[in-house]
């Protein structure tokens, strides 16, 4: 299976927020394929260093304003009474 078709269809379902068992078929490759090529590409450490890559590359073409950064967090109640 042709790595390209399904690296756009593993962006497709991360950015979209579908669920993998609904992957549209246009993709042209399988729901199964896909998610397996996700887990493995995972497992290798794929996904992290993709990003620096893509990072370093937009720095080195001042493309990236170091100057902001965006922290997402979220919240959960305690329970009561809890170490």
């Amino acid at each position: 299976m042709d790595d390209r078709l399904v690296f756009t269809a593993i962006v497709y379902v991360l950015t979209s927020g579908c669920a993998w068992r609904q992957l549209p078929g246009e993709f042209g490759v399988t729901r199964p394929t896909t998610h397996r090529r996700f887990a493995a590409w995972t497992h290798a450490g794929l996904w992290p260093r993709l990003h620096q890559a893509v990072m370093d590359e937009l720095g080195a073409r001042g493309q990236v304003d170091w100057s902001s950064a965006i922290v997402d967090a979220a919240s959960v109640r305690a329970k009561r009474g809890a170490p």
